[in-house]
């Protein structure tokens, strides 16, 4: 079994058991306080098997089957089976890790903070997928047409730091931002001849979309 399929397939069971168990999304649920003052550490990593409820889980599985197969499959190609794993691996678990760290800095000391999902490593798989293949197309659910995947990219980047500043909803854009940020920047040190790629499809974009 594909350890991305793996993944999903433990993300799924587990938030479906939290919906109606209280004591497992107690216990699992990142809380910054916890980890802080109870040296609970393993919060940092288990909230991402939890989701608030099915349309929360539904979306970041949807995208976790969209790009996550094809990021593995590179990965695989690129060290090898059991290396390429432990690569996808590293990158999925290291980006819940990172998406959590500034909320974990700013609400350490606030028992009430509580956060689930993900978001952060279903972003960094996206971003990795990004690098790996700029050109390709993402759709939103409310544009019939693809847009390229690194413009996409761009201002769903510039969306999450403006949310996440501005703190107009209960959405993790810190988890979102971050997680992006550490998928899109390991995948380039796994992979460095990824990121010319990325820069020639964007300046071959600009080049032929103004008469090159």
């Amino acid at each position: 079994m594909p350890l991305n399929t793996f993944i999903l397939l433990a993300t799924l069971g587990i938030s479906i058991l939290g919906f109606s168990n209280p004591q497992v999304q107690n216990r699992l649920i990142f809380s910054a306080f916890a980890i802080k003052h109870y040296r609970e550490w393993y919060r940092f990593f288990s909230h991402g098997l939890l989701h608030a409820n099915a349309i929360h889980l539904a979306f970041n599985m949807l995208a976790l089957y969209s790009f996550g197969g094809f990021v593995e499959r590179i990965y695989v190609a690129r060290f090898g089976t059991l290396l390429g794993e432990l690569a996808y691996l590293f990158l999925y678990v290291g980006a819940l890790l990172a998406s959590s760290v500034v909320d974990y800095k700013k609400y350490q000391d606030q028992s009430w903070y509580r956060a689930l999902g993900a978001s952060g490593a279903v972003s960094a798989v996206m971003y990795a997928s990004i690098l790996l293949n700029p050109s390709g197309g993402i759709y939103m659910f409310f544009i019939p047409i693809a847009i390229p995947a690194w413009i996409f990219g761009i201002f769903y980047l510039i969306y999450s730091s403006y949310m996440a500043q501005k703190q107009a909803d209960n959405i993790g854009h810190n988890a979102h931002f971050w997680g992006a940020i550490f998928g899109f920047l390991l995948t380039w040190v796994f992979i460095p001849q990824s990121f010319p790629v990325f820069l020639q499809t964007i300046f071959s974009f600009f080049s032929g979309g103004f008469g090159g």
